[in-house]
């Protein structure tokens, strides 16, 4: 169990091809590009460790051997890595579900197209500082609402409605949903086994439908998915800038 107010566990989810990141991804996974010298789920296992994640679990599909032979067991990271291999891709929820039995009471969850400069642990403060909290996702402002998820939101930033892309109309008050999560362990239940389910489309409605709690985390910490060239450039750009190279992410 988590002690009060800490979160040891992430599940890392990189099953992706990465198609429209050819020819980049003809012979590594999507989360397996390189960022500023090294490949992007390396920085994401770093800086986990760095806010106290010493367990993590990563599903896997493309490529499987390229991620297993790079982290093996992780202890070169100073953490423990565990893998599970989906014949079949599951979505962001089913991938989840495939760790159910060896999460602990909260974790974290990151999509592994991510480049993430969060402070997990600010994160993992607000969450618990949240009552009854069942889940929690980073949020934030974004120049193209109309074809970005979006969860409509209180005052206190509790999720009311998630608004899948495309939309032509907006919602009152909104955030953009980006990517990051925590999740109460209970709420793998609503998962069904062995199928492709959505966090953001599936998991979150069904959660609010049933009354659960689900709040946003704003951050002004860098956080950009790689799905693209130009957001792949446009983070690769970033590192430049901010000098982040091996070892500094």
């Amino acid at each position: 169990m988590n002690s009060p107010g800490t979160i040891r566990q992430a599940v890392i989810l990189a099953a992706g091809f990465g198609n429209r990141l050819r020819p980049l991804t003809d012979t590594v996974p999507k989360a397996m590009v390189p960022v500023a010298g090294r490949p992007l789920l390396e920085h994401h296992v770093e800086r986990l460790r760095r806010h106290g994640i010493d367990e993590i679990f990563i599903n896997l599909h493309y490529r499987p051997d390229v991620i297993r032979g790079h982290f093996q067991d992780g202890a070169r990271w100073g953490v423990r890595i565990d893998y599970q291999f989906e014949p079949e891709i599951r979505g962001t929820a089913g991938g989840v579900k495939g760790f159910e039995s060896r999460l602990q009471d909260a974790f974290f969850v990151v999509y592994g197209d991510i480049f993430s400069l969060l402070d997990y642990s600010r994160m993992a403060a607000a969450f618990f500082g949240k009552d009854q909290a069942a889940g929690m996702e980073l949020v934030g402002p974004t120049s193209h609402p109309h074809d970005s998820d979006l969860a409509e939101v209180d005052e206190a930033m509790r999720f009311l409605k998630i608004h899948p892309k495309p939309r032509a109309t907006l919602p009152a008050r909104y955030q953009a949903m980006r990517g990051i999560f925590i999740l109460r362990r209970r709420v793998l239940a609503e998962i069904p086994a062995a199928t492709y389910y959505e966090i953001d489309h599936q998991l979150l409605p069904r959660l609010l439908e049933k009354g659960e709690r689900i709040y946003g985390h704003v951050s002004d910490d860098y956080a950009r998915d790689l799905g693209t060239w130009e957001r792949y450039r446009e983070v690769e750009a970033y590192c430049a800038r901010l000098g982040i190279g091996l070892g500094e992410a």
